[in-house]
């Protein structure tokens, strides 16, 4: 029966009680702060736009439904259950499947090396948001102060700050370059505020959530009510949700929004896991799984229309300043009165000169002013943010303002991100008491930061962007796939759909329906399998490289693109599996343990031989 008592929860080695949420509000913040990151901002959005947009809301929900709620359901599931971190939750079900919980800590801490160099990169800029004129409003003068640098007049004031101010990259992977000790302060900085924010685990995370997990929504409504207010909003949001029904027919639709919804969702790090044990045992995971899981996807679209708003008005608004070059051209050439022409009426004036005299007009020539080609400029990743919507803030009065709301936003964003990253490392630790008791949780957490800071900071080098990007798209991609699949696997085929049931049915008072255990069984493994499949096809289709900022580049500011060098493409090959070869590593170790056991205390002659001893 759904209410029958099932078995005593695990307790924790030595006795000790192991710690709680203050309430339930912390614990839903901690999941809704860790699954919402800079993802929800700077990557939905430009999926949405590229991929037909509402027509990118038909895979989505599928992706959420079939792939993203259940899958996050059995993590929240079994670490309540098993209260365990992610490492002794699979060796808790079976020794063999160690190797998935050292997978999520390794994936975990790969991502934590680059995502806090992200925050590194947001702090820099909402430092110097506290000034005006915003010092990417304008180039710098050379260094004879006769002139303005000739890299920036090439590109724009804002490429030039990010790429030669910020990260004063390299023009090749191979020049790694001095370090940059402006970007080192700000890494040390970002650090040690994640120090002070998780110094004793969840004890004061749960505090610091109540802040990261909401001011992001409140400076996201900000945005928004600025942003409708703002000329050209309305063309943003049309052009964003039109909806292109044709899109669907792109196989590369569907892998990437099986992809948003899996990496939104924050699945497979193990953060999920280490927050659920925390919980009390009977807590309705089911109810905080499909919560989550909404909040998450809403907040996608609510910053999708913040974002978009804001872009359509700077869309708008480089679109004015294409016409009035174009007007400005055509009064000089043709000896027109000034202001004869205004925007309304440029479209019906040049179409009157191109038939007059089409020979002066081919002689210009005009630029081509469509609002769609301005549209069409977004990105997504540090591009949206450093790039895109740092030039549209300084078309915003008081820009100085509106640059301190989004910067220090995303870092509020990132920072809760991190809280989870960091509970998938120190909770595996202190459950296997890798460290003696007495040292106390403040040393083990900063020793996890100290080690992290010192390993990211190959990040600061010049050619640290370049590696950043290798880590995001190799280091976490295929191996979380590949951990989510051993995931659903393990729980359903080794720790048993019955037992799963029954301990889902004692927590919650309710045993799973035919949704959640066919979806368990069949439809996710299958889905997740077909989206490795899918992304190694699309991996090996395009020949592995980056694009690098040159200012020699024949076609600068156009990014140069070029090949990896082999030692990079055999960093690549590593790091795309190092986690995912925990699996077979610690299955292999425990076999030969047991087989080593099994021969140095052999079973008595007559006595029954023990089960699984033909493995041997």
């Amino acid at each position: 029966m759904a209410g029958a008592p099932g078995p005593a929860p695990p307790t924790e080695g030595g006795g000790e009680a192991r710690p709680a949420w203050d309430n339930k509000l912390q614990y839903l913040l901690s999941c809704v702060g860790f699954a919402v990151g800079l993802g929800n901002l700077w990557r939905f959005p430009y999926l949405c736009q590229m991929y037909g947009g509402g027509a990118f809301l038909i895979p989505y929900v599928i992706a959420l439904a079939f792939e993203g709620i259940p899958l996050f359901h059995i993590e929240l599931a079994i670490g309540q259950r098993l209260r365990r971190g992610s490492i002794r939750v699979w060796t808790t079900i079976l020794p063999y499947l160690g190797g998935v919980g050292l997978g999520c800590f390794t994936v975990s801490l790969l991502a934590s090396l680059y995502y806090n160099m992200v925050l590194t990169w947001v702090l820099w800029y909402l430092l110097n948001s506290f000034q005006h004129p915003l010092p990417w409003s304008a180039c710098p003068p050379d260094l004879n102060r006769t002139g303005l640098v000739q890299e920036c007049q090439g590109s724009s004031p804002v490429s030039y700050f990010w790429y030669r101010r910020t990260l004063n990259v390299s023009a090749d992977i191979s020049d790694s370059g001095p370090v940059q000790w402006r970007l080192l302060l700000c890494l040390a900085a970002s650090w040690a505020v994640v120090y002070l924010c998780v110094i004793r685990g969840i004890e004061t995370t749960g505090k610091a959530i109540y802040f990261t997990a909401l001011f992001p929504y409140l400076v996201l409504t900000v945005f928004l009510i600025r942003g409708l207010t703002l000329p050209g909003a309305i063309g943003g949001l049309t052009y964003l949700f039109t909806p292109d029904m044709r899109v669907l027919q792109n196989p590369r639709v569907w892998l990437d929004a099986a992809t948003q919804i899996f990496f939104s969702l924050s699945l497979a790090f193990g953060g999920h896991i280490a927050f659920a044990s925390y919980n009390q045992p009977r807590n309705n995971c089911r109810r905080d799984a499909v919560s989550v899981a909404l909040v998450n996807s809403m907040t996608s679209l609510y910053a999708s229309i913040a974002v978009f708003s804001v872009l359509g008005f700077k869309a708008a608004s480089d679109h004015g300043q294409c016409l009035d070059r174009n007007i400005l051209r055509l009064i000089n050439a043709f000896d027109l009165p000034e202001q004869s022409i205004s925007r309304d009426d440029y479209a019906a004036a040049l179409a009157r000169l191109n038939v007059s005299q089409p020979a002066r007009v081919a002689g210009l020539p005009p630029e081509a002013c469509r609002l769609e080609d301005f549209l069409d400029k977004s990105a997504s990743g540090p591009g949206l943010a450093f790039i895109v919507f740092a030039e549209a803030v300084l078309h915003m009065p008081a820009a100085p303002a509106w640059a301190v709301l989004f910067f220090g936003m995303l870092y509020s964003l990132g920072l809760s991100s991190m809280f989870g990253n960091m509970e998938s490392m120190t909770t595996p630790i202190l459950d296997l008491g890798v460290m003696a008791r007495r040292v106390p949780k403040e040393a083990l957490t900063g020793l996890v930061c100290l080690l992290c800071f010192l390993t990211s900071s190959c990040f600061t080098l010049r050619s640290g962007s370049y590696w950043l990007e290798i880590f995001d798209q190799y280091a976490t991609a295929l191996n979380l796939i590949l951990l989510a699949f051993f995931e659903v696997v393990g729980v359903v085929y080794v720790y048993g759909m019955k037992q799963l049931c029954d301990d889902i049915a004692w927590m919650t008072g309710r045993r799973p329906g035919f949704y959640w255990r066919a979806t368990w069984k069949v439809v996710s493994p299958l889905l997740l399998l077909t989206i490795f499949v899918a992304y190694i096809a699309l991996l090996a289709s395009s020949p592995p490289g980056y694009k690098a900022w040159n200012p020699q580049y024949e076609q600068f500011p156009s990014q140069q693109g070029k090949p990896y060098p082999s030692w990079v493409l055999a960093a690549c090959a590593l790091l795309s599996f190092l986690p995912t070869l925990w699996v077979p590593v610690v299955a292999l170790g425990q076999l030969l343990t047991r087989c080593r056991e099994k021969t140095r205390n052999p079973p008595q002659d007559g006595g029954l031989k023990p089960r699984g001893s033909r493995a041997c």
